[in-house]
């Protein structure tokens, strides 16, 4: 009698022990943090007619603060469920109220008035302190793409992330538009520019 009741206190033990562990593996993994962007920041859309250059910088002081990060640590990955920063096409200025309109037509801001970027997933990059890989997806007047963007970061106060993505407006299904009668001619590749500093909120 008293070795069946060792041998079911040992399963029950067993079987504590087992769902304790499992709870402190979803704990350990599955995390939630907010950052707040800092006003120094800067993002802008770069790109070039057959005549000129232009550039559109978004107004950071528009971006709505703090941004709720979800993620899991797998190995040496960060995966985001999310981690989204959205920006209004009207928050962007390209230098004139010309410009402005025909960026904003060319994003087709009145049936999409956003575009959105959302960190999918990052990691380390082999023998290195401060370059990292991250896989963002970039959703434009309702296309959504992924792309590689290597970033670099630099731990101070706060934590910066830097780096430069080119990519071409025929992937998101928009048309580079003609001025001039056909004589200006804007390219279709243009350059997301960004220098992003980052301050993570106390929990």
């Amino acid at each position: 009698m008293k070795r069946g009741r060792l041998t079911f206190v040992k399963r029950f033990l067993l079987v504590c022990i087992g769902v304790a562990m499992l709870a402190f593996t979803s704990a350990v993994f599955e995390q939630k943090a907010s950052v707040l962007i800092a006003p120094n920041s800067e993002l802008l859309i770069k790109g070039k007619t057959n005549i000129n250059t232009f550039k559109c910088k978004f107004n950071i002081n528009k971006i709505v603060n703090p941004i709720p990060l979800y993620y899991e640590i797998v190995d040496d990955k960060m995966l985001f469920h999310e981690a989204k920063l959205v920006l209004a096409n009207t928050c962007f200025d390209c230098g004139s109220n010309v410009i402005n309109k025909d960026f904003r037509e060319l994003l087709k801001t009145d049936e999409y008035p956003e575009i959105s970027l959302k960190l999918k997933e990052i990691h380390k990059l082999p023998k290195s302190t401060t370059s990292i890989k991250a896989h963002v997806q970039i959703r434009i007047a309702g296309k959504s793409r992924t792309y590689t963007v290597p970033l670099e970061i630099n731990n101070d106060e706060t934590i910066c992330a830097s780096g430069v993505l080119g990519l071409n407006i025929c992937d998101f299904d928009l048309v580079a538009p003609k001025k001039a009668l056909g004589l200006i001619v804007v390219s279709e590749d243009i350059e997301i520019q960004f220098q992003l500093n980052f301050k993570a909120l106390k929990r």
